[in-house]
Parts: C-alpha cells; structure tokens; sequence
C-alpha cells in the first residue's frame, strides 16, 4: 500500500514539475452513498462528507488535469432483518486523477478519471469489519463544474465503484461483475489558491 501511495505522489510531483501553470487548492463537500451490485438488496443512501486538497494542472488550452487527496465518508443503510436500519461506515483516502475540459470561457467544466481508495476503517453498526473488506478500492470518476470566479468553484461529481468491497474469493470474472461496490455522489466547493 505504501507503494502505491508513493507512486501517485511521485506520479503527481512529475506532473507539476512540467506543468504550464499549477495552482493548488482546497475543497469538501457532501457525500450521499451507497452499495451496488450483488446480493446486497435494500440498500438506502448514506449522507456523508468528503474534505481535502487539489492541484488543477494546465496541459494545453482548455484542458486540465486535476489530482486530488481527499478524506472520504462513505457507506449505505441496509434493511436490517431484525426491523430498522443497519449503517455500513466505510472511510477512504481517495486519490482521484480526472481530466477537466472547459466548454465555456473557463466557467463550465465536464471532468473524468480514475480514482484509488485507501480503505482507513469499515463499520457495521460499530462493529469493525475492516478485516473483511478489501483495503484498496478502484473507481471511475465522471462529473461536471462551474466556476464562479478564478477562485470559487462548485462540482458534481459521480464516482462508481469498479472493485469489489468484499475481500471473499472471487473465483470467476461472473462473481468480480456481480459483487457489491461503492456507489457515490459528491456535490463540491472548491477553492483555489
């Protein structure tokens, strides 16, 4: 895992040091997720909140790369079978790399990319469960943002989950497809320095 996060931090250090223009800036806002895919049924959105940093990286013209290290409360409200509702806490360190395209006069932008999860901690109604979920999470990144000004700007952005949360075996590419895996929602404010 320590090598993983090394690689993107050396991957981004190279990235700003043959970047055009960097600017550096902060960012949060609310998460509302869920679980998706496999035998996970009755699944509700968990409200939740996402906080941290970004560096916007101008390449050419109206094309950026954004990479961005954010604390992530994640998770999803299960039908318990004993009446109720059972919570699933799942908090990331996430490290999305999305391409930001300007349509318009650098105000509208529309946003894709990869993102990796570290999995800090996994609860299930208080009880730790981190030893059964797996610790790093692959997601794709698609989203949209306006600027108000140089400065302030707001985001959403939808983040679907590609590797399976359970650390079960996965025998056949049918059980990888059909597993259970993060689902979520993140509406931003984003200041830039």
């Amino acid at each position: 895992m320590k090598k993983i996060i090394l690689s993107a931090i050396a991957m981004m250090a190279f990235a700003f040091s043959n970047a055009q223009e960097t600017r550096f800036g902060v960012k949060g806002g609310l998460n509302i997720s869920t679980v998706v895919g496999g035998d996970v049924d009755n699944t509700k959105s968990l409200i939740g909140f996402h906080v941290g940093g970004l560096a916007e990286i101008h390449i050419v013209e109206k094309f950026y790369i954004q990479p961005e290290l954010l604390f992530s409360a994640q998770g999803t409200k299960v039908d318990s079978d004993f009446g109720g509702d059972a919570t699933l806490k799942l908090n990331y360190l996430n490290i999305p790399v999305v391409a930001k395209y300007y349509i318009v006069d650098k105000k509208f932008n529309v946003e894709a990319g990869p993102q990796l999860g570290v999995l800090l901690s996994a609860k299930a109604e208080g009880e730790d469960i981190k030893d059964f979920t797996r610790s790093v999470d692959f997601g794709f990144n698609i989203g949209a943002g306006y600027s108000f000004t140089d400065n302030l700007s707001v985001g959403l952005r939808y983040t679907i989950g590609l590797s399976p949360l359970s650390d079960r075996d996965i025998d056949n590419t049918d059980d990888y497809y059909d597993s259970a895996k993060n689902s979520n929602l993140q509406l931003s404010l984003a200041y830039k320095f």
